[in-house]
């Protein structure tokens, strides 16, 4: 039998602290980190974890937990022989548009693995000039990272990000299939 004080200090304790079951946009790590993407403290992320992306010039223009702006350059670190921006320079920074999201959504959480399982991409006119890759689908990596919270099973999620020109061309779509998993706490 459990003593009552025992329930009401157990209920005073799940009423008061924050819980890592909800995303919160007001935490400190998630504004920390949106504040953080947009500056140069993250050309060093990428200069560390993403060197080609970092080469290449891919940078983040505008982000929130819904959406995420990543544009790149054309110039001869991303270009392919054929003067325009080779496929992968574009893979790279579509990824980032999406893959930031998840960071984003991950922030005060716990330890949560992500991994891309899939990508589809499409071609649709070659690209000649800054690119910036566009992805509105924060919302449904927020629910995926919630349900594996909630369920403990690994979640996939596919969000889809469009390519855009200058002059306002889609030049590319992508789709990539994140997953997510709650890592497992190791024993001492």
């Amino acid at each position: 039998m459990v003593s009552r004080k025992f329930a009401q200090n157990r209920q005073l304790m799940t009423t008061q602290a924050p819980s890592l079951n909800t995303f919160n946009p007001e935490s400190k790590g998630v504004k920390r980190m949106l504040a953080t993407m947009p500056t140069w403290k993250m050309k060093l992320f990428m200069l560390a974890k993403l060197p080609g992306a970092w080469f290449m010039g891919v940078r983040i223009d505008h982000i929130t937990p819904q959406d995420c702006k990543v544009s790149l350059p054309m110039g001869w670190r991303s270009q392919n022989p054929f003067k325009s921006i080779y496929f992968a320079a574009q893979a790279a920074a579509a990824e980032l548009s999406t893959g930031a999201l998840a960071l984003v959504a991950t922030q005060d959480r716990g330890p949560i693995s992500m991994l891309v399982a899939d990508m589809q991409a499409t071609f649709i006119k070659k690209a000649t000039t800054r690119t910036t890759f566009h992805c509105t689908e924060g919302d449904k990596i927020l629910d995926a990272i919630q349900a594996a919270i909630d369920t403990g099973e690994g979640q996939t999620v596919t969000v889809k990000t469009q390519g855009v020109q200058k002059t306002g061309e889609i030049v590319s779509e992508f789709s990539f299939t994140w997953s997510f998993k709650v890592k497992s706490k190791r024993k001492k």
